[in-house]
């Protein structure tokens, strides 16, 4: 650079003139002591104030130097380079050459000495000041600092040119093709992305919104430069280059640095090119500095330190002059950290650093800020550099036109004659798709090479093939490292990249074809031929005459001759592989591998430097994916590898990265290879290589091992959480193993694959194809979102067949896309669906793509949203509608389009008749639907429209409308959100008469004003197809007209509706309103609500009312209503004849309703309502209603409800209340909060005289019924108050001034004893009907006892019933007449021995009492054995029952004989189960004793034989259902002698039992009185059986029921029956019979027996299967039986012709009483015959049908005869088969007597549980009802728990398993437990 320099004076004067703009902005930025030492070079200049005017001073210095002589302005110019500081490279170097060294000039001292740049003998402080130092350096010492620094760091410099020069040499030597920098294209990339890509896809449910994009579209024009091109710039920044394996990075660094060296290229050659290799770094272990870095593992400088100290020095003073290229850091085994900026501060570069500390702090800036630094990495790396890289470009792979010149230099270069050879390579490597996919990265491509001149039958000598071999090895620390990550951007020559001998190819053609029969069809395949093509070129074996020609049958003869070494070799590959490792040195490799290695070139060899920065060779792989090949190899040839192993390394990559990915210096494609070496096509290599690997060599491991993959990858292919890119990489594993029925697992799995954010390649393309063909007809979706593909990737999309839906999701999707697109769309024949949204079309795009749909006719959806179409694009793929008949939907929105698009989709449909909706949503959505097998003969529904949001002007609307007038019929237009002004609307009304619409338009958000509701208004009476109109002027703003659907109604029947709610009305508007309406509107509805029209605008409305002739409803809550027109409102109901009912509710702001009905003026029947709730009611307001309510002519309902009634409100009211004889019900429910208010209410029935029925509760329903006459009797519910002291003296003054009283219930009301005691004592004087209820008035015994004296003190008191339970029931009944039986039941009450005491007296002081009931009081045998003692009994007699659960066994005897002998006025006494019977009559003796199921056993009745001694008058004894057992038996047989008048003995069995019979005949034979005899579940056998025969013809009645006798035993009773001329009753159910025996021919036998029993009263013949045949022989006997009263025959098979024949012979039965027919086949048939049977049987108290199959008609004449049965008790109808059973239901109004009813399971619903709830008031003797299993909700229970408050007697209604939700259930348990929800 000095040789280029003149030091003359005028030279160094210009030079200072050229630069002084550039020195003017260095010296402004130096420090105050440095400016002043220059500036006392000057004269006078030691006097300058730098502090004011400092640039100008500066620029005067400068001007004078400029013009000062040669030596001064040399002696200025070392000056300033020696004192000053950041001066750049390029100046400073050539201002101290053209001012030199030598000069020996004196400089002045200044008085403070500069600080000369960092030198060996500074301090440590990088940046030092004036002030470190304390004493000046002498002039000398400036002149030999710098200068020596520049020297030697330019020295440096040349000998780094010369190091990589000579590196590129031996790089370059080998190359087939030459690399030029601006020939290498690199696709940009947004860096610092601060968030982590997770691994996943984006699921269906993101298809609306935007799919996300990647960082760039790699590979496309647009967003490409030249490598040189992209490093232009890169100075001071952070550049990362980024490649895959084999692409050629560290050959492209070494080229940079080679340009460097040359003064070319994009790094300046001032700066020093520092390139170091990450796998070099690896093997740093130990801590070093900047400088160890440097100079030890890249260039030593020389031993000199001074050297190294000034190179240094001069490197962390000028950082930006240095630029460090850091290769590969995808083989770096550790990770590189990145500092936040607020925390990176400098480090010392002197201190040691472990070596990823070193390189993150440069990338960090925290050493060396502003050097330059360029990274190179695979993608999956980036993650790691973002934050610290400034820049980020991706190296492209090599299009056709490389790869196709690349081959060409493969076979052509150096030798002419393989031409023809060459051609055949590249035409059979372009339609190879596995050779094309691997040749876009150079390394693959020179692979790729050489398997190609392997499959093409080329050949070299051993001889040539050697020299190339050891020429290559010399290469050492070139190629052999880029071959191992990757290879170059032009690869080197491996052993045939110069071929010799292809000019013996003959007939090329003819090979080529044959050549690509043997093509591997996999990428394993591949590899597997490649390492056969290596194995080939074995020097030492080249040419063996045994070798086969053909390459598949080569490659296994090739791996056979090298078993031993390819088993080695690829245990190496798999070392490697677990342990992360690519270099491998000397001692890790066999000799004879590693020779063999060499020689096949699989392995390549350079040169590495040890920590200490000794030279070590050491070998790779040729390429990562051949160590991964090899590995593979391992895994399905060793057994060393086991399934454990296998399974672990057997995972999908995913092609998006995450910094939580774990990092590897693989491809990760060891799983596809696996995958790949799992086909059978692959078994016969692998055998050949497991008979040395594994040492058996079986065949039989080698499938077993094939199997267990193809296991694994089935897994994978059922796994429905596999990502996008997870997926792609399974449909490549997959394809390698070549499995058709795994490909059908993957596209059963997922009916869609979706792939998002990937870039594609042809080669998955062809992967995708070989797994969507195998889906069949079934189809299979493809989604691509924001994917990178080329378009030659299009090309190859058709060869995936089966498509029904194709989508295409990206911004980088433009017309070029589709256009490519286009031209294979009409390929996919099978296609429904297509998307093409969320990308860059164009109108250009839209109309190629629509060109191509006209050859798609079963496409039925397309999504063309979110593009660029306008309005011209839009109407491109209008123009196809008619072209389409399959279409169902087409989505445009988001397309930039204005109303022209609107108006023409809206003109396609005159000409598509097919379109079903067009939807547009201002500039978002735009969508338009197709109906399906559209026929122009046929009735289809109408189009719709939506246009919403459209800010529409008067112009746009008026073309607007008139397309929309020119359109086919539509039912429904929305055209909401438009806001418009009042002559848009206008406009719109103008056209509407003109338009086809029959259900409506909407225009919410587009009418504002109430000039605009008046515009609207108008169409009601201006268009006649209008028939409703709905306004909301408030937001929501919501406009809608209503149409008559096309259809002209008679004009008597049509009726109209509006609805103005929330439109700000005023009283004024309302003229308009009318005005606009016309003279008569025929509204029937009329809303006004929400509105501000006051009582002035409520007058209005009112005056209207005669216009509205045929109105029905008008709302007008929420209008500021007063008082005031609370009653003007009231007077319109009285004067208004059609004004039916008036609700309002909060004073009219919540509800106030007008409704009408026709004009009745002459019905005065017709009932009106008046409802004000939730209101607060004043004393003067209260008057004022009512007054105005006197004059309604009609009946009247006014309801106060919800109200607030103050007392003064209520004494008004009652004031008025005589006048009001309209009134026919008064609602004050939730109304009434104080006893005072309730008892001023039921003066009412003192006040006037028509009161009916008073009911009131606090904070719940309460009414008050009236009559328009005189009301005999009344009802009086008064419950839940606080009824003590004066509350109480008031009520019972109220009652008895009162009219007479049907039933008072004043439960609940906390009277306790005392109260109650005060109203039973003015109970004489109180006229009560019926019953009075005094529940839960919290009693205690003593109030019970009060209760209880009642039946001696008030002679019409006819019983009483009282419980103490937690549900407290008190229930005192009355009676008509004087003398009648009275009774006394009490239960749960926890008696005590003075309670009983008490009731002994009661019951001797009323002689009337007649029955009296304990029930679980908690009794011992003591007090009743007292009480009994005390009982007196009178000549009526009195029956007494004791029910408690210990009376059972042993203790019941006991108790029997204890009451006997206290007692001597019993006449009878039963046990049955836990109750004690008695019967008691003055002067009588016993006559029956019962002990019926009471577990006693035979053993005790022992203790009774006395009792029985004494009673010889005993009539009965039933001893049934007990375990009697032989004492049984023997005790019957002991007494029986003793007791001459017994006539009827019962001794039923619950279980079979034989000894009983046997014991007991002999005895029967001699109880000659007996005439009933009970023997049912007793085993008779035949001897008894024909003991029997001798005893039956005596008797009357005879249960032999669930009796089992033998064939012949049953024979002999049955002829005896016939001899039972007096038998009056028979039981024979569920007879068992011996097996064999027909039960058929047994009952024919019986009833023949039968035919000559004309007593029969009572029969019952249960299970006897008689079906049609019995049933005629039965029906022949029942004539004879005139006197029956019963008749039972459940389970008989009866159809529904026999029923029918059956209640035809009943109806002579004239006495019968109940009817038993359950499970049987009766049908309508049967039902309609008893609606004209029974009602004759007057006497008909039970009928039981269940479990029939009858229908609603049968139901309908079942309930016309239940009308007729006024007798009837007990009715079942359980599980009839029809849940329409309200006609039975409400038939029952006509049984007053009527106890149980059961209609369970029948799934009646609500209807049914009301129409009981209607019924249950008319039946006061109901005890239960059965309602379980069936479909009753809350709605119908709670009917019943009202209906319940009416019929105290009603005990029990069961309602399990019905539709009570839980909740409910609770609550209405709560309010009346007579409510069962439970299953017991």
């Amino acid at each position: 650079m000095d040789d280029e320099l003149d030091p003359d004076g005028d030279n160094v004067n210009s030079v200072l003139a050229q630069e002084s703009s550039e020195l003017l902005t260095i010296l402004s930025g130096q420090s105050p002591a440095v400016i002043m030492s220059l500036y006392q070079m000057m004269p006078g200049g030691a006097r300058w104030d730098i502090n004011t005017n400092r640039t100008e001073h500066i620029k005067a210095m400068l001007e004078y130097f400029r013009l000062a002589s040669a030596a001064d302005c040399r002696n200025f110019l070392q000056s300033m380079c020696m004192l000053c500081e950041n001066i750049p490279m390029h100046l400073e170097s050539k201002l101290m050459s053209l001012a030199g060294y030598a000069n020996t000039d004196v400089i002045h001292s200044p008085t403070a000495a500069p600080v000369p740049l960092r030198t060996t003998d500074v301090c440590e402080n990088s940046n030092p000041t004036v002030t470190d130092v304390k004493s000046p350096s002498p002039p000398s010492d400036w002149q030999l600092s710098k200068r020596p620094r520049i020297d030697h760091w330019e020295q440096y410099i040349a000998a780094v040119a010369g190091l990589l020069q000579r590196r590129w040499e031996r790089l370059s030597e080998p190359l087939v093709k030459e690399v030029q920098l601006e020939n290498v294209w690199v696709s940009l990339r947004t860096v610092n992305r601060g968030r982590d890509r997770p691994d996943q896809t984006p699921g269906s449910a993101d298809r609306g919104g935007r799919t996300p994009e990647p960082d760039v579209d790699y590979g496309s024009f647009e967003s490409r430069v030249t490598l040189e091109t992209f490093l232009q710039g890169c100075a001071g920044k952070v550049t990362v280059l980024v490649g895959q394996s084999g692409s050629g990075k560290t050959l492209l660094m070494s080229c940079l640095g080679q340009q460097w060296a040359c003064g070319l290229g994009p790094i300046p050659s001032s700066y020093l090119f520092v390139l170091l290799e990450f796998r070099q770094l690896n093997l740093l272990s130990c801590p070093l500095s900047l400088s160890e870095l440097l100079f030890r593992q890249y260039l030593p400088p020389g031993s000199d330190p001074k050297k190294q100290r000034a190179i240094v020095d001069y490197l962390l003073t000028n950082p930006e002059q240095i630029c460090w290229v850091l290769d590969g850091y995808d083989e770096f085994h550790r990770k590189l950290t990145r500092q936040k900026k607020e925390q990176r501060e400098l480090l010392d570069p002197e201190k040691p650093l472990p070596v990823a500390d070193l390189i993150s702090a440069l990338l960090n800036r925290q050493l060396l800020p502003g050097c330059t630094v360029v990274v190179t990495c695979r993608a999956r790396d980036v993650i790691d550099l973002e934050g610290l890289s400034d820049k980020v470009g991706q190296l492209l792979g090599w299009d056709c036109h490389e790869i196709k010149e690349y081959v060409h230099n493969f076979f052509v270069k150096g030798n002419s004659a393989s031409g023809s050879l060459g051609v055949q390579a590249a035409d059979l490597l372009l339609t190879t798709r596995h050779f094309l996919a691997m040749s876009s990265l150079p390394a693959l491509c020179n692979i790729c090479c050489i398997c190609l001149e392997h499959l093409l039958g080329g050949r070299d000598t051993g001889e040539k093939v050697r020299e190339k071999e050891e020429k290559r090895v010399q290469v050492a620390g070139g190629r052999g490292e880029e071959d191992s990550k990757g290879g170059n951007h032009a690869q080197t020559v491996h052993q045939g990249g110069r071929r010799r001998g292809s000019e013996d190819v003959t007939n090329g053609r003819t090979q080529l074809l044959a050549t690509q029969a043997q093509i591997p069809s996999t990428l394993t395949q591949v590899y597997l031929t490649v390492i056969g093509a290596f194995l080939s070129r074995d020097p030492d074996k080249r040419g063996s005459n045994d070798m086969p020609k053909t390459p598949p049958q080569s490659t296994v003869y090739m791996l056979s001759q090298y078993r031993s070494e390819l088993c080695e070799l690829s245990q190496l590959a798999w070392k490697g592989l677990e342990e992360g490792k690519i270099l491998f040195v000397e001692e890790d490799i066999p000799q004879n591998v590693l020779t063999f290695s060499i020689r096949t070139g699989l392995l390549s060899q350079m040169e590495i430097r040890r920590e200490d920065g000794t030279p070590v060779n050491s070998y790779c792989f040729i390429h990562l994916t051949i160590q991964e090949f090899l590995a593979a190899l391992r895994i399905m040839t060793s057994q060393d590898v086991s399934d454990t192993q296998l399974r672990k390394r057997f995972s999908l990559k995913t092609r998006w990265m995450t910094k939580s990915d774990q990092r590897t210096v693989f491809t990760d494609s060891l799983y596809l290879y696996v995958c790949g070496l799992a086909s059978p096509h692959c078994t016969p290599a692998l055998v050949q290589l497991a008979r040395t690997s594994g040492g058996t060599g079986s065949q039989n491991w080698v499938q077993k091992r094939q199997a267990l993959v193809l296991k694994l990858l089935k897994n994978l292919c059922h796994s429905n959480t596999l990502t996008g890119p997870k997926i792609l990489e399974l449909c490549h594993c997959v394809q390698e193993s070549q499995d058709h029925q795994l490909a059908e697992q993957v596209v059963h799995t997922r009916p869609n694959l979706e792939l998002r954010n990937i870039r594609l390649l042809p080669n998955d393309i062809d992967a995708l194809a070989f797994v969507v063909n195998s889906v069949g007809d079934s189809g299979i979706g493809l989604d691509f979102g924001a994917c990178s593909m080329e378009l030659e990737c299009l090309d190859d999309l058709p060869r995936c067949q089966y498509v029904h839906y194709l989508c295409f999701r990206s911004r980088k999707y433009g017309d070029k896309f589709a256009e490519k697109l286009s031209s294979i769309l009409p390929k996919f024949t099978t296609l429904r669906k297509l998307e093409f949204c969320g990308a860059s079309l164009t109108a250009t795009g839209a109309a190629s793509l629509a060109s191509a749909l006209q050859n798609c006719p079963d496409v039925t959806e397309i999504n063309l949203s979110d593009n660029n179409l306008k309005d011209a694009g839009i109407e491109h793929i209008a123009d196809v509608f008619t072209k389409l008949p399959g279409l169902v939907s087409v989505l445009l929105g988001r397309n930039n389009s204005s109303l022209k698009a609107v108006d023409y989709l809206i003109g396609k449909m005159s000409s598509c008749l097919n379109i079903e909706h067009i939807h547009a949503d201002g500039m978002k959505e735009m969508t338009v639907t197709f109906s399906q097998n559209f026929d122009l003969n046929s009735h289809k529904s109408e189009p719709t429209i939506s246009l919403l949001n459209q800010k529409w002007s008067t112009p746009e609307m008026q073309i607007l409308a008139e397309s929309l007038a020119r359109c086919p019929a539509l039912s429904v237009l929305d055209l909401s959100g438009g806001q418009w002004d009042v002559e848009t609307l206008r406009t719109l009304t103008q056209f509407l008469p003109k338009f086809s619409v029959t259900k409506k338009i909407i225009l919410n958000d587009s009418c504002s004003s109430v000039e605009g509701l008046v515009i609207l208004t108008a169409l009601l009476s201006e268009c006649p197809t209008v028939m409703e109109l709905h306004i909301r002027l408030q937001s929501p703003i919501q406009v809608s007209i209503v149409f008559s659907g096309g259809r002209e109604k008679p004009a008597d029947k049509r009726s109209k509706l509006l609805c103005l709610s929330c439109c700000g009305l005023q009283p004024a508007d309302l003229e308009k309103v009318w005005r606009s309406l016309g003279t008569s509107p025929d509204l029937t509805l009329l809303d006004l609500s929400s509105n501000c029209l006051g009582n002035k605008g409520l007058r209005k409305l009112l005056e209207v009312l005669p216009r509205l002739s045929i109105i029905q409803e008008i709302n007008a809550r929420n209008n500021e209503i007063s008082m005031e027109g609370v009653v003007m409102l009231a007077g319109a109901l009285c004067s208004h004849n059609n004004l039916t009912q008036i609700h309002i509710s909060d004073g009219g702001r919540e509800q106030l309703t007008l409704k009408f009905c026709p004009d009745k003026s002459d019905d005065k029947q017709q009932l009106k309502m008046f409802r004000i709730n939730n209101s607060s009611l004043l004393p003067n307001n209260m008057t004022t209603l009512c007054r105005r309510l006197v004059q309604c002519r009609s009946h009247l309902e006014l309801d106060l409800s919800h109200s607030s009634l103050t007392d003064t409100a209520i004494e008004n009211l009652l004031k008025v209340l005589p006048k009001m004889t309209s009134l026919r019900r008064l609602n004050v429910s939730h109304s009434i909060t104080s006893t005072a208010e309730a008892l001023m209410l039921l003066s009412c029935l003192t006040v006037s005289k028509r009161a009916t029925s008073v009911e009131l509760r606090p904070q719940t329903e309460a009414f008050l019924h009236f009559e328009s006459v005189k009301a005999e009797h009344a009802s009086c519910r008064l419950t839940h108050f606080d009824l003590k002291g004066d509350s109480l003296d008031r009520l019972l003054e109220i009652l008895q001034q009162g009219p007479p009283l049907s039933d008072l219930d004043l439960s609940s009301n906390r009277l306790a004893d005392e109260g109650v005691k005060r109203f039973l004592d003015s109970l004489p004087n109180l006229k009560i009907t019926n019953y009075v209820i005094l529940s839960n008035n919290d009693l205690t015994q003593q109030g019970l006892l009060e209760v209880a004296s009642t039946l001696c003190t008030c002679g019409n008191v006819s019983g009483a019933e009282v419980s103490l339970a937690a549900e407290e029931r008190c229930l005192i009944w009355f009676t008509q007449y004087d003398g009648c039986e009275k009774t006394l039941s009490i239960r749960e009450s926890s008696l005590e021995r003075g309670h009983l005491v008490r009731l002994a007296e009661i019951v001797s002081a009323c002689p009337s009492l007649t029955k009296l009931e304990f029930k679980n009081n908690l009794l011992q045998s003591d007090s009743i054995e007292d009480f009994v003692k005390l009982l007196n009994s009178s000549e009526r007699g009195i029956s007494v029952s004791f029910e408690e659960g210990w009376i059972r066994s042993e203790e019941a005897v006991s108790l029997v004989c204890r009451c006997l002998e206290l007692n001597g006025n019993i006449y009878t006494i039963r046990v049955h189960q836990t109750t004690l019977h008695l019967s008691l009559m003055k002067s009588t003796e016993l006559t029956s004793v019962s002990l019926v199921d009471c577990a006693v056993e035979g053993h005790q009745l022992t203790s009774m034989t006395s009792i029985i001694q004494k009673c010889p008058l005993l009539t009965e004894l039933d001893i049934s259902h007990n375990s009697l057992g032989i004492e049984g038996a023997e005790f019957l047989c002991s007494v029986l002698p003793l007791l001459p008048n017994l006539k009827s003995l019962g001794i039923g069995s619950k279980e079979p039992c034989l000894t009983v019979v046997q014991k007991l005949s002999e005895a029967l034979l001699q109880a000659t009185a007996i005439q009933c005899l009970n023997l049912s579940g007793h085993v008779i056998d035949d001897t008894a059986a024909q003991i029997m025969t001798t005893v039956l013809p005596r008797l009357r009645l005879l249960d032999l029921s669930h009796c089992a006798w033998s064939a012949a035993g049953g024979l002999q009773l049955i002829k005896a029956l016939g001899e039972c001329v007096s038998l009056e009753g028979l039981w024979i159910n569920k007879i068992s019979t011996a097996p064999g025996q027909s039960g058929a021919n047994g009952l024919l036998d019986l009833l023949t027996a039968m035919e000559g029993l004309t007593r029969m009263e009572e029969i019952e013949l249960e299970g006897w299967r008689m079906a049609d045949r019995g049933i005629e022989q039965l029906t022949r006997v029942l004539p004879v039986w005139t006197e029956l009263r019963k008749v039972s025959l459940p389970k008989n098979l009866i159809g529904d012709e026999s029923g029918d024949k059956l209640l035809e012979a009943l109806n002579s039965c004239s006495h019968l009483e109940e009817l038993h027919m359950a499970t049987n086949s009766l049908g309508d048939l049967t039902a309609a015959r008893m609606a004209l049977v029974l009602p004759s049987l007057t006497r008909i108290s039970v009928l039981d049908i269940s479990d029939n199959s009858i229908g609603y008609e049968g139901s309908v004449s079942l309930s016309r005869a239940i009308m007729c049965m006024k007798n009837l008790t007990k009715i079942h109808l359980t599980s009839v088969g029809t849940p329409e059973l309200c006609a039975v239901a409400a038939s029952l109004t006509h049984c007053p007597l009527i106890q149980d009813v059961g209609l369970g399971w029948n799934n009646c619903e609500d209807k049914v549980a009301v129409e009981l709830a209607k019924v249950i008031p008319f039946c006061q003797k109901l005890t239960r009802i059965d309602l379980e299993s069936n479909n009753v909700s809350g709605v119908g229970a709670e009917a019943l728990v009202r209906a319940l408050k009416s019929c105290p007697a009603l005990q029990l209604i069961r309602l399990w398993r019905n539709k009570v939700p839980p909740s409910e259930a609770h609550r209405l348990s709560l309010r009346d437990r007579r409510l069962n929800f439970s299953p017991t």
